[in-house]
């Protein structure tokens, strides 16, 4: 009896596997056609029911062989705004970058680092508030990916001991981003995730003031001292890069037959649609491809 029991359970345990078995996607995609006009309304048509299919449009940010890749090589982008105020306007403040400075706030680290002063690349207010600076390519500061290299960017304040008073100059926007070859944007920071800090060479009475809306630095009024100090952000990795992602179509409480997407820009698209059956016990997908041209 005891052997007719065993037999059974192991029957129901075999039977109980076989149910649970994780089986391979039953999944296909086509299209009516694999060219159309940028507008044009494309219809992915679907058979097979996984239970999850992400969309892979093979658009900048949006490419499958790219999905797990975090760095490129990318043009490092920076853009403020700046606003001058009082006594006679002059060039007083400098916007320099370094690729070896180390990071640390002191007048020593400082002055240990090699700094590029890219100030007339850049527009800087006159009495204007929040003027634009126009948009800056740092890319001949990034070094090869092997040596880990960091690009900062600083702003340098200069003043003087006069009967007019000093100029007071405040940085109302910044932003960094880095844009890949094929056109991915990443972003690295804005204002208030700009990393900035703050040394003092002259003048101790008068340094920057950091916010997360702003970076202001004013000199003082006709009886302040000669002045210089820094205000330097964190260290931009000129590599950095999000992975591309897809768009999550369908997950295992759905069911889609088709998809619809509209392509605005002309080119040729390696569309991949990632489709996966999941179990608590394991997963299994597979990949179909369509590549796609799209005229003007």
């Amino acid at each position: 009896m005891r052997k007719v029991f065993y037999t059974l359970a192991a029957a129901m345990l075999l039977a109980a596997c076989k149910k649970d078995k994780v089986s391979m996607p039953d999944f296909q995609v086509h299209t009516s056609s694999l060219t159309y006009k940028v507008g044009d309304t494309v219809k992915f048509i679907f058979t097979g029911n996984p239970d999850n299919i992400s969309f892979f449009s093979g658009e900048p940010g949006r490419n499958y062989e790219f999905r797990k890749r975090t760095s490129a090589a990318n043009d490092l982008r920076i853009e403020f705004g700046s606003w001058v105020q009082f006594g006679v306007i002059y060039p007083n403040l400098q916007l320099l970058v370094s690729n070896n400075y180390n990071g640390k706030a002191t007048a020593a680290d400082i002055q240990a680092a090699t700094w590029t002063d890219i100030s007339s690349r850049a527009k800087f207010s006159t009495g204007a508030d929040n003027t634009p600076s126009g948009l800056l390519s740092l890319k001949e500061f990034a070094r090869p990916q092997k040596d880990s290299a960091m690009v900062y960017v600083a702003f340098r304040y200069t003043d003087t001991k006069k009967t007019q008073g000093q100029n007071r100059w405040v940085i109302r926007t910044f932003s960094a981003t880095n844009v890949s070859d094929d056109g991915v944007v990443t972003p690295l920071a804005v204002m208030a995730t700009g990393g900035w800090q703050q040394v003092d060479f002259k003048n101790p009475a008068a340094v920057w003031s950091i916010t997360t809306a702003q970076l202001l630095m004013f000199g003082g009024n006709a009886t302040a001292d000669d002045n210089e100090d820094w205000v330097i952000s964190k260290g931009f990795n000129p590599w950095q890069i999000a992975p591309d992602a897809g768009a999550g179509l369908k997950n295992v409480s759905g069911v889609m037959n088709e998809y619809a997407y509209v392509y605005k820009k002309p080119g040729t698209y390696k569309v991949v649609f990632d489709a996966s059956n999941v179990r608590y016990n394991g997963e299994k997908r597979l990949t179909r491809e369509v590549t796609l041209t799209i005229t003007p």
